[in-house]
């Protein structure tokens, strides 16, 4: 029982969270459909990700390789063990490059690494596509708007280089825009928002690449609506929907 009335709860949350998203669109004059909400589920069980499902939702996102690989088959149509194709799966924490390949095998509907901070990573992703044959996969540049040492992200300065790097020479990726991750206390400043917001202005003129296609990753849940009001077109939105994050004690 408490499984389902968590779920319910967190399919209660979805929808406001979807409706706040809309009407911070709103106030900045944008389209209803120029925002997507990324339901961060880390640490969160299948049957609470179901409810989000249940209630509409599409698109997840998960920090952990091995976590995610283990929940994708069990998210999707009748709850069968597969990977549904209806299922938008983003992979949003540090990922290193020894196990890119457990990761895109073992979650062939991953639609976006939104982590990539370095031309080594973005050099395996690419061949490890190739490898299992499987489609284009999108990729954001992370970029460290922030400065802090804990954070991972390629400097706002070699930003444009890392995003020429993808496009150029990374056929096998498809680079899709820039993320940030906020301040330690997981919000964020109109100055981190401007930052990433800038760094677009600087790798759109670089690659040619309108605006509009260059999609910006940046708040969550503390300050989405400030980071859609600031032009974020991906919002990653966790505990707000699925509750405290639950980390296993340790011994």
């Amino acid at each position: 029982m408490a499984s389902v009335a968590a779920a319910e709860g967190a399919a209660a949350a979805l929808r406001s969270v979807l409706s706040r998203a809309q009407q911070a669109a709103a106030r900045a004059g944008r389209a209803p459909g120029s925002v997507r909400v990324v339901a961060v589920s880390k640490t969160k069980p299948v049957p609470v990700i179901r409810g989000v499902y249940d209630a509409g939702h599409r698109c997840f996102g998960e920090n952990y390789v091995q976590e995610l690989i283990d929940k994708a088959p069990q998210v999707g149509l009748n709850w069968t063990p597969r990977l549904p194709e209806d299922i938008e799966w983003h992979f949003i924490g540090n990922l290193q490059s020894n196990k890119a390949k457990a990761l895109l095998a073992g979650v062939p509907n991953l639609d976006m690494v939104e982590s990539v901070d370095d031309e080594k990573i973005a050099n395996r992703l690419d061949r490890v596509v190739a490898d299992l044959g499987r489609r284009p996969l999108k990729v954001l540049v992370q970029v460290n708007t922030s400065g802090e040492e804990s954070k991972f992200g390629v400097d706002p300065s070699g930003c444009v280089e890392l995003a020429k790097h993808v496009k150029l020479n990374c056929p096998n990726l498809v680079f899709s825009g820039l993320m940030t991750i906020g301040m330690l206390d997981y919000s964020s400043t109109p100055e981190n928002f401007k930052t990433l917001a800038n760094c677009r202005k600087e790798v759109c003129k670089e690659l040619g690449m309108p605006e509009e296609q260059c999609e910006l990753s940046m708040g969550m849940s503390a300050d989405f609506e400030q980071a859609i009001e600031m032009g974020s077109t991906n919002v990653r939105v966790g505990s707000t929907i699925f509750g405290a994050r639950e980390y296993p004690k340790k011994n």
